[in-house]
C-alpha cells in the first residue's frame, strides 16, 4: 500500500467519523508481510507466507470513548464504520481522562529517518538454505543428536496514523530472523538449548552457521547436570535471559499500571532504586533500532528517557491518558493498536554495560550461579516479589564447575535492582536488551 493511498483512507474515514456526531477521532492502518520457512533433521516441514492490512478508529464524543477495527478498506464499509463506532461512543461511559494529544505536541513532518529496515524480502529458496545451515552446522557439533527445528523468517510493516486535528505520519520497518534448537545426549540422558538472532537489516543478522554451532555448543556444556542443595548465593544472569529484569521495570513503571496502583513501583518516582553507576536509557531514535519510532503511538515527539539516571527513577512511561490521571505531561511513550485506545511502553530499552566481564564478575564473586535457561517467572506485581524454574552452571573459584538443573530462584525485584552489576557484554538482540547481570544474592531452591 502507497502512503498516499492510506492518507486518502484515514482521512475519508475521520470525516465520516465527524460527520457522524465525533467531536475529536483518530485512526491507524497497519500493512504487514511475513514470511518464513521451519526445517527440521534436513526435511523442509513448513512455508509460510502471509499479508494483512488492519485498520482501527477511536472515536470520542464529550468525554466517551469507543473503538472499533476492520480488514474491509471498502468506502461503504468504512462510512459504515464510522456511524457505529460514533453510536457507540455516545452510549459509552465517561472517562474524564480520554482525548487526542495536545496539538502543540504533535510531531511534524519531515519525521526522522531511523534506517528501521531494508525491506529486502528473501525467497522461500534463501529462507530454506539458511534454516538448513543453521541446523546443519549445530548437528554438526559432537554429541548433539536430534533437532527440534530451525527457523528462517522475514516481516515487514508499515503505520500511518492520523487525527482528527491534523496529524499524519508514516512509520515502518523489516526484520530478518534466524534461529535453531537442539537435543544433545550422553550417557546421564538428553538436555536442550538453543541460539537465535534478529535484526532489521539482513546485513547486520549473525551468520547462519555461527548460530547454528553456538547452539549446539552451548547444548554440549548442559549434559550430566547436577542438583544443588538449597541456600542463598550470587546469580548472574546471563545476557540472554538479564533483559527480563529490565521488562518487568518496564511494566511497574508502565502509566497504566502507576494510575491503577497496581505496581511495586508506584510511590517511588524520585528514588533511588540501583546504584549510582546505573542508567537504564529509553531511546525511539536508535538507528536501525528494533523499538525505534519516528513519533509515539498518538503522533506525540518522542525523545530519549533517561528512565533510570545514576540510579533514581526518573519518570513512568505515560501517554496522554495517564499523563492527565497523574497529572503530568506525556513523555511520548503512547503505543497504538488497531483494537482500543491507546497503551504504554518501552521503545528500545536498555540497560548501560559496565566495565567488568562477566568471567569477571563470576571471579570476585568467587561462587554461585550462572543462569542461562528459565521457565515461568512469576512476579508480584504490587509487592516486586520474584521467583522463576531455571537451569544452568555452578561456579567455583570464579570459573564454571558443572551444569545445574531443577532449581527455582527468589527475591525481591527492589532488593536485586538495589544491589545489580552489569557486566560489559551489551548485545542488542530486540527492544529490550541488557547486558549478564549480578545479583550478589538470592535465594537458590534446590535438593
Amino acid at each position: 500500500m502507497q502512503t498516499k493511498d492510506a492518507e486518502s483512507i484515514l482521512s475519508s474515514l475521520l470525516a465520516d467519523a465527524k460527520a457522524a456526531g465525533a467531536e475529536a477521532a483518530d485512526a491507524v492502518l497497519y500493512h504487514a508481510v511475513s514470511s518464513g520457512v521451519s526445517w527440521r533433521m534436513g526435511n523442509l516441514e513448513d512455508v509460510e507466507r502471509s499479508e494483512s492490512a488492519d485498520l482501527g478508529l477511536r472515536v470520542m464524543v464529550g468525554k466517551r470513548q469507543a473503538s472499533v477495527s476492520t480488514t474491509d478498506h471498502s468506502r461503504a464499509s468504512l462510512k459504515e464504520l464510522a456511524e457505529r463506532c460514533t453510536a457507540m461512543a455516545k452510549a459509552a461511559p465517561e472517562d474524564p481522562y480520554c482525548g487526542l494529544a495536545p496539538e502543540e505536541r504533535l510531531a511534524t513532518a519531515p519525521h526522522k529517518d531511523l534506517d528501521l529496515g531494508d525491506y529486502a524480502e528473501p525467497s522461500t529458496e534463501a529462507l530454506k538454505a539458511r534454516a538448513a545451515e543453521c541446523e546443519e552446522a549445530a548437528l554438526g557439533v559432537k554429541g548433539v543428536v536430534n533437532s527440534s527445528g530451525a527457523g528462517a523468517s522475514y516481516g515487514e510493516g508499515q503505520k500511518w496514523f492520523a487525527t482528527s486535528h491534523g496529524f499524519f505520519g508514516q512509520s515502518g520497518g523489516s526484520n530478518h530472523s534466524v534461529s535453531v534448537s537442539v537435543l544433545a545426549q550422553d550417557e546421564n540422558g538428553m538436555e536442550r538449548d538453543y541460539d537465535y538472532d534478529s535484526k532489521t537489516h539482513i546485513d547486520d543478522l549473525k551468520s547462519a552457521v555461527a548460530i547454528g554451532r553456538n547452539a549446539g555448543e552451548r547444548t554440549i556444556k548442559r549434559l550430566s547436570p547436577k542438583k544443588i542443595k538449597s541456600r542463598s548465593a550470587p546469580v548472574l544472569f546471563d545476557n540472554r535471559l538479564s533483559r527480563s529484569l529490565l521488562s518487568h521495570l518496564a511494566g511497574a513503571v508502565n502509566g497504566g499500571s502507576i494510575a491503577r496502583g497496581v505496581s511495586f513501583l508506584k510511590t517511588k518516582k524520585s528514588e533511588k532504586l540501583f546504584a549510582d553507576a546505573i542508567n537504564i536509557i529509553d531511546d525511539p531514535h536508535m538507528p536501525r533500532g528494533a523499538g525505534s519510532r519516528p513519533f509515539d503511538g498518538e503522533g506525540v515527539v518522542n525523545e530519549r528517557l533517561n528512565l533510570i539516571e545514576k540510579g533514581v527513577l526518573t519518570n513512568w512511561l505515560m501517554n496522554t491518558s495517564h499523563a492527565k490521571q497523574l497529572g503530568l505531561e506525556t513523555n511520548a511513550r503512547a503505543t497504538r493498536g488497531t483494537g482500543g485506545a491507546p497503551g504504554a511502553g518501552s521503545t528500545n530499552l536498555y540497560l548501560e554495560a559496565g566495565n567488568a566481564s562477566p568471567k569477571d564478575l563470576m571471579r570476585d564473586a568467587k561462587e554461585g550461579l550462572l543462569l542461562t535457561d528459565m521457565f515461568g517467572p512469576q512476579v508480584n506485581s504490587n509487592t516486586g516479589d520474584y521467583s522463576v524454574g531455571c537451569s544452568g552452571f555452578w561456579f567455583e573459584a570464579g570459573a564454571i564447575a558443572y551444569p545445574v538443573s531443577e532449581i527455582t530462584i527468589a527475591g525481591n525485584l527492589l532488593e536485586m535492582y538495589a544491589g545489580l552489576v552489569p557486566a560489559n557484554d551489551l548485545e542488542f538482540l530486540g527492544a529490550t536488551n541488557a547486558p549478564s547481570i549480578l545479583i550478589p544474592s538470592m535465594t537458590i531452591a534446590g535438593d
